[in-house]
Formats: structure tokens, sequence, C-alpha cells
């Protein structure tokens, strides 16, 4: 398709890139360019959805050795695949060295039993490129010559203690000398129902090496649910190719150019295999396996038809040099498949370069463009077919609670209404290859710079009556729905509908529908996370994993209760951002004042119950400390400040919202009319609203809503930005540096309950043991205190400044801190003075080497004092959020920040986008359930 021009309700006019267009018609004439994409899970062993045990032990009733005999119930997965947006039809690679024990069809990893610090993906891949249609998309996995440790892996792992290192595939010596292969997997779409691949296999080492390559195209088994099961077919037709008819998806065709052999097998368990059960049939999913791997051809069918097929390429790979492999799967190939797949290919290169050069700020280095690019390919690749029916689950489990009763207790139980059947961005597809709520708002910030369509999707998902409780909670997490994620969808909301706005497509329908859905999340946090009604907030996981003196998802060994001082930050967060969607609503109906009026209320209370005017012993605020610390609430009444220097006391300088001078609080005389008799009947709780020095307003008249009052920042501050304290050279520690050599110890019945400074990975199994906050630096945090610096900036100004870092004389406004420790965050991935990246640590292979030093992993959180990569390492999820902020970096101005109001600012930067073609303005849905105003119309942009 070739690019045009299109008329838009903006000021600017430009050429539209064919990747543009390909977006606009998805959504304007429902062309299906998104129908196939990378929706294939990368780990389907080992879930939840897949475990029937009596025990709900996961991880050990479905493992990675029987994944390839064992027929999968929920999901499928494979390597480097796509499917179809339901999943009937699966592709993906599959391979053979000639010396492994198996067939390499899936990526390996670790238990959570089996590592030391956790479940852990032993692979090396990279997700390289990807434009969000999918119409072109480019994948690197790196196999090795000799055969793959994977009992090495394993015992050497199980043997190390938590003080340890991780054993890693590159420690075992297989990519020595060079001997692997790079094996390039790349799909183009000359249509929506026409996807090329191209599949390039580069021998790195010094002689010939063999290689098995086997294209595999599967139906994933939806027959076994079936009382009268109607089996997808899949045969061969022609010489080489192979027909696939589905009831629901229609006829396909896979086309494989070359020599290869057609191989058909079923996809059904190995029942005689795994449980010494005679198989019903003959051909069962690991016959290619069986074939190619121990030569039993009689393991495949020789009628060549069933429900799972490949075309098996065998070569001699030579030293430096590649082979490349050509298939085209699609509903209506021509005559001759491949005559202009070459061309096609080629032009969705450019078209994927254009785009990217439209959508990347021109001033980034080559080097930042990459990191920028990469993320968002990352981003891109992580999306998962995601289907967990919930009733017919508990039901086989024999635990639903409304038939039949419960017989034992499982997991997730009350959760018996959920149906999900969505592509869904996943933080990791290996190692979290399930949609967590709160990682999920953080990836559309970044998504959106590329599609807003899914990240606004995205959103709306969590709120939809087939996902969120009836008691309005958002589920957390498949291993427990019901643990509580921090409030962030709000926030994640309101960014992506200004940022819209700005572009003259107000998308008020979508905000309005969100309001709808949060409205009964922020019922369930009041009502479920303060009982006792003190706008207190206590309990749960909240993302913070094992930051604290306790496991704050267990009962306390202490009795009582803790107040959270990050809980009561994320709901005065919440407050604000609920208040600034009720604001915009009130322009399109006066009903919404009432309810903007009763969150600016609850943001008061919640203020005042971290810090009450006086001397008191049972608030958060340390007067002394001058930092918020978690309160330990004892059965005898007593209280007790847990004076740990932890993220959770940076937390309440998040909840930091600017109001405009000239904004709806001016336009509605009836909400001011409620804040008047508030101030009146409640001057106390309102001395804590910062700026709290009796000077309410700001730079351009702004108005400021902040938990931190000016002399609260100005004690926080200096811990921020101590570099022995919170500030790294790689951004801001989620524990401080302090407690390297002071760590805060809390003794109870003759046992120390210790919180110590560790940089990399946990010493203890809490949360899995892969997860560490007392430490490391994590970007969605940062994130928003970067949000809050810049909020911050607009209402104080140039005139407010603070050393940075602390003690060292060097003063910066707000903005100017905000923009240091982005750049601190960036240089994690870029190359430094030396050409070393510092997510990659001392893997001398990553630095060096000019096949692997380029290609980047964005991993789960970041060594605290070196910035190496820890965690999981394809959470390209929301560590993906590096790409929004080198754009914003980029592209922003702070005097224009500071001297216009945020949506203005908001409109210079997204207008930069508008006149460089990055996203088109088109005309979207603005209607809401109620007429839309007179004057809202008006002020509309453009």
């Amino acid at each position: 398709m070739t690019a045009k021009a299109r008329e838009t309700s903006t000021p600017f006019s430009y050429t539209e890139t064919a990747e543009q267009t390909r977006l606009n018609d998805t959504r304007e004439a429902g062309i299906p360019w998104k129908k196939w994409g990378p929706y294939l899970s990368e780990r389907q062993w080992g879930t939840v959805r897949e475990d029937y045990s009596e025990d709900g032990n996961a991880w050990n009733y479905f493992t990675h050795d029987q994944s390839r005999s064992r027929a999968y119930l929920w999901g499928e997965d494979g390597l480097a695949g796509v499917s179809d947006d339901k999943q009937y039809l699966c592709f993906a690679l599959a391979l053979w060295n000639g010396r492994d024990s198996i067939l390499k069809e899936r990526l390996f990893g670790l238990t959570n039993s089996e590592g030391n610090h956790g479940e852990d993906v032993k692979e090396y891949y990279f997700y390289v490129d990807s434009t969000p249609t999918h119409s072109y998309m480019k994948y690197l996995y790196k196999y090795p010559h000799a055969e793959f440790p994977y009992y090495q892996l394993v015992e050497e792992n199980r043997q190390r203690s938590r003080d340890e290192l991780e054993y890693e595939l590159i420690d075992t010596g297989v990519f020595d000398q060079d001997r692997y292969f790079d094996v390039f997997v790349e799909y183009a779409k000359a249509a929506p129902e026409d996807l090329l691949v191209k599949i390039t296999v580069h021998n790195r080492g010094p002689e010939a090496a063999p290689i098995h390559v086997l294209p595999t195209v599967w139906f994933r088994n939806t027959w076994m649910w079936q009382s009268n099961p109607g089996r997808p077919l899949l045969r061969q037709i022609g010489n080489a190719n192979i027909l696939a008819q589905h009831e629901k998806l229609g006829e396909r065709v896979l086309a494989c150019d070359g020599n290869a052999e057609l191989l058909f097998t079923e996809n059904d368990s190995n029942t005689q295999k795994l449980w010494g059960q005679p198989n019903e049939q003959p051909y069962v999913k690991d016959a290619f396996h069986e074939c190619v791997v121990h030569g039993n051809t009689a393991a495949v069918n020789p009628a060549r038809e069933g429900t799972k097929a490949c075309a098996h390429y065998s070569a001699e790979v030579p030293a430096g040099g590649n082979v490349t492999i050509r298939l085209r799967l699609g509903d209506k190939l021509p005559n001759d498949a491949f005559k202009d797949f070459d061309d096609i290919f080629a032009a969705r290169v450019v078209d994927a370069d254009e785009f990217y050069d439209r959508i990347t700020p021109a001033n980034l280095s080559e080097d930042e463009k990459r990191v920028h690019r990469q993320a968002l390919a990352g981003m891109l690749w992580s999306k998962q077919y995601y289907y967990f029916d919930l009733d017919r689950w508990l039901i086989e489990h024999r635990a639903h609670p409304l038939i039949g009763g419960s017989v034992r207790k499982t997991r997730n139980a009350e959760w018996f209404h959920m149906l999900n059947s969505d592509i869904i961005s996943m933080p990791d597809k290996w190692e979290y290859p399930w949609y967590a709520a709160w990682d999920l708002a953080f990836h559309t910030i970044a998504v959106s710079l590329v599609d807003f369509d899914f990240a606004k999707e995205q959103l709306l998902l969590m709120l939809r009556t087939m996902y969120a409780h009836p008691n309005g909670q958002i589920p957390a997490y498949e291993w427990n729905f019901s643990d509580v994620n921090p409030p962030v969808h709000a926030w994640a909301t309101l960014f992506l509908y200004n940022i819209e706005k700005e572009l003259g497509r107000a998308d008020v329908k979508f905000l309005e529908r969100s309001f709808q859905g949060l409205m009964l999340n922020f019922n369930w946090w009041v009502n479920r996370k303060d009982p006792e009604g003190r706008n207190v907030f206590a309990g749960g996981f909240l993302g913070l994993d094992n930051i604290g003196v306790f496991d704050r998802s267990a009962p306390l060994p202490t009795g009582g209760t803790l107040d959270q001082a990050d809980g009561t930050a994320w709901m005065a967060f919440y407050c604000q951002n609920m208040l600034e969607i009720a604001l915009v609503l009130c322009d399109y109906d006066s009903v919404y004042e009432d309810v903007a009026f009763r969150f600016l209320e609850q943001f008061v209370w919640i203020t005042y119950a971290m810090d009450r005017i006086g001397e008191h012993h049972d608030e958060m605020w340390d007067t002394q400390d001058g930092f918020f610390y978690d309160l330990l609430r004892l059965p005898d009444g007593r209280c007790e400040r847990l004076r740990v220097r932890s993220m959770v006391g940076l937390l309440p300088l998040c909840a930091a919202t600017v109001l405009e001078a000239n904004g709806v609080l001016m336009r509605h005389p009836k909400l001011q009319e409620l804040i008047e008799v508030f101030k009146a009947r409640h001057p106390e709780p309102l001395k804590h609203i910062a700026p709290a020095d009796g000077d309410f307003l700001g730079v351009a008249d702004r108005r400021l809503l902040s938990v931190c009052n000016k002399e609260k920042i100005e004690r926080i501050l200096p811990y921020l930005l101590d570099e022995n304290e919170f500030l790294s050279d790689y951004g801001i520690r989620s524990l401080s540096r302090f407690h390297l050599e002071n760590p805060f110890s809390f003794w109870l019945s003759g046992l120390e309950y210790k919180v110590q400074y560790l940089p990399a990975e946990s010493n203890n199994g809490m949360f899995g043991g892969n997860s560490n906050w007392r430490g490391p630096i994590w970007m969605p945090v940062n994130v928003l205190i970067l949000r809050s610096l810049m909020n911050l900036y607009l209402f104080f100004g140039d005139d407010f400044k603070v050393e940075c870092p602390t003690g060292s004389g060097n003063q910066m406004n707000l903005f100017e801190v905000a923009k240091e420790i982005s750049r601190r965050l960036s240089n994690i991935f870029l190359r430094d003075e030396n050409g070393k990246r510092p997510v990659y640590g001392g893997a001398k292979k990553f630095q060096d080497d000019p096949y692997w030093k380029d290609y980047i992993l964005y991993y789960e959180y970041f060594h605290g004092d070196n910035g190496a990569g820890l965690g999981a390492s394809h959470q390209t999820g929301w560590t993906g959020l590096i790409a929004r902020l080198l754009d914003i970096f980029a592209r922003i101005d702070p005097k224009v920040a500071l001297h216009f109001d945020k949506s203005e600012t908001l409109a210079r930067i997204t207008r930069e986008q508008i006149a460089g073609g990055t996203l088109a303005p088109e005309h979207m849905d603005t209607s809401v359930s109620t007429e839309v105003t007179e004057r809202a119309e008006s002020e509309k942009v453009g």
C-alpha cells in the first residue's frame, strides 16, 4: 500500500507513512492488519492455566521436559512464533543441530525451585524490530553448535546459594570460539492475510556445521473440550504446500520454498510416554522429535495429514556463511508464491524504517535511536493471545464455589466470572507469560508512541466485565488475581487522553468509559484497603515485593497492622488522577462536579492522615528525619515507625498534580462553592495541602495538589539526590545505599527482621526469590518520580533549585533534575566512553563482539551500583518506558513547559510529531453518554 496524504483537523498537513496508513485503515475500515502477529507465548508449560495438580504446584505439574509430548489446554508456545488473534493456527520455528538430545521447539529455562534466584530463561534471543501492525518483524535466536547444556544449567544453578551469581548459558562455554548459529526470523505482510517468512541461518563458527530447520504449523488443540470433536485439518497439496482447514478460521496455505520434506502428526499428548496409557491414535505431538532426533520415521503420518505439520530442511552451513529459507502463509496465495517475495520484503523493511524515522526525535544519537527502536520492538513482540475461562477451569478443578461446592482450596476461586480471550501486552512472554495489571498500565505509556489504539484497548480491557471483579477489583496476575497492585490505571488513562487531545482528537468516550470502571475500582480500594475509615491504606503486595521489614502479603508476626506510606501515597495519587479526569468530564456534563469534589475531599483527608498537625507518633511523616516511613501499629495500641529509607518514603513525592489557572475549576461555580464550604469547615487539614505556606499560586497562577508541601519536598530531595543514598549513576535506587553499612533491624521474640541494601538479586526466597526491591533500580517508579519532578517544576519554576547531586554545589531546577535522572536511566543501555553498555555488566561477549553488542535486552530491573540487568531478561514491558523518556527529553523545551499551561506544553511536543508525520490526527469518537456542551465543542484543538 502506498503512502498517501490525508486532510486533518489540525493546522498541519503531511504525507502519511505506509505503516500509519495501515494503522488508520485498521481503525477506520476494519481492515485486519493486526490479525496475525507474535501472539504465541514463549512458555505455556508451568503456568497456572495448565496446572491441574492437587497442591497447586504449577511448575512441577507441567514441566519443560513434558512440553514436547503433552498437548496444552489453554494456549500454545513456540520459538519466534506467530498466530492469528484467536490462536487457532500457530506458526513457529524448530531447530536441531545434530547433537541436542531434544528438538529445539521452545525456549528453555529454570523453574522457580531450580534457580538460585528463582525462575529464569536460559537462552539468548532478541526482539530486533517490529511495526505496530506487524507488517514487518525481525527476531534473533542464538543457537550453539554443541549440545545444549540442559542438565549442566539445572545442576549448577541448583547447587549455588542465593549469595552467588546465577549460572548463565554463556558461562557453560557453548559460545566459545563463536561456535553457534545466528538464526534470524523475519516476517513481512503482503496483505493482512498474506504473511511472508524468511529464516536466515548464519554460521559464526570457524568450520562448517549442520543445521536442521523445521518451520512448523499447527492448530491449537480445541477439540479436547468438544463432546463431538470436529478436528481441523492440515494436509499436503502439491509438492511443497500445506493446506490448513479450520471451521472458524477458514482455509490457509503454507507454501514452502526449496527442497523440504513435509512431516505430519497430531497435536495430541503422547499418553504412552507421559503416563503409560495407550495412545488413542499413533501420531502424537512429539512425532517430529522422534523422527528427526531419533530417526523414527514411523512416528509421522505417512498419509501426510494431521493437526501439526512442518517443512523439514537440512543444510550444512559453511564457516562464516549462511542459508536462507522462504515460506509464505496466506488465504489466497499467487501461483508463484515466491516470485515477488524479495520485493515485498524489501518494501516492508523500507516501510518500517520510514515509520521509525518519522516517530523518532531527530536529535537522538544513533545509539539512542537503536535503544529507542529496539525497546519499542520488544513491546510489540511481547503481545500474546491470553485465554483463560475461570468458570470452566474451576469446574474442572472441582472448586467452583457456586457449582457443586468446593472440595479443596484452589487459587482464584473467587474469580469464576472471568473469561479472558484477548491479545494482551505481557511483561515477559517466558518468565511472566500472563498479564499483570499494574505492569500493563506502564506498558501503554511506551506502546502509545507507536499505537494509540492498542494502548487504549489494553487499559479498557482490565476494566471490562469479563476481567474486573464485580466488587471493582482489577485482576492482579494469574498466580493470584486477588493480590493488590498499585492503582496506576487512572494515571495511564489520563496520560493517553491528554496526549491524544493535543493531537486534535480528544477521545472523551474512552475517558468516560475508563472513568466508570475506575470509579468502581476506587471504591473497592477505599472499602477493602481502608477498613477502619482512617484514610490510611495497608497490606498487600503493592508491587514492591520484599522492600519492607515484613512480608506485606502475610499476617504480621507482631500482630496488629502496618500503615503503608506507599499504599497511602498511591491512593493520594489515585485521587489526583480521578479528580483530573472528573474535571475534564465536567465540561461535558455538570453531574461530574459533585464527583470531582468527592475526589478532592478524599485527597485532603488522605494527605492529612499521613501527617497531622502537631507532635504525634502515629503518622508516617517523621519530622526529625524529614522522611516518610511505614507505621507498625501493635495490638496494645503502641505505634512504631519502621525507619527504613526506601522507595516507600519517596512515593509520597509522586502524588503531585498541577492545575492550570484558567482550568475547569474557574468554569464551574458549583464546584467552587463546594470547595469554599469545605475550606470553611475544615481549615486544619487544608494546611497540609501544598504549598501550605499561605501562597497557593505558582508560576502562571497554577495550583498544586501534593502530599508534600514545600518544606517536605526540600527535606526529601536531598535524600533522593544523594549518591550515597538513592541516586545512582543509573537512576534512583529502591533502597538507600545508607543501609549497606547501616542495615535496619527489628527484633521480635529473639528473631531479627533485617533490611539491608542489596544492589543486585535478592538473598531470600520471598516472591519467588528473583525479585528484589532492596536496592536495585526499577524503571516504573523512576518514571513516576520524573513525572512528579516535572509537575513540581511547572509550579515552582526556575527559582526553586536544589543541589544535584547532593553536596556537589551544583544547583539545578527541578526540570534539570528530572532530565539528569532520565539521562542516568538511559545510560543503562547506551555505550559509555569505553564503548560498553552497563546493562551487560562484565559479560565480554555482549560488550565487545560485533554480533552481540548492538542487540539490547531490557531487563526487569538493574543493579543499583553498576546498572547491570537483573531478573527477567526480556521484561521490555515496563522497561520499554525508556523509549518514552528518550522521546520526551529529546523534544521538550523547559521554557515552553514553564510559561505555557500543561496542555500547551503537550501540544508543542505532539505538534512537532504531527509536523513530522509521527501520528495521524484522525477524528476520534468524542461522544459521551450525555449531551456534549457547546463549550466543550468550542475548546477542541484545531
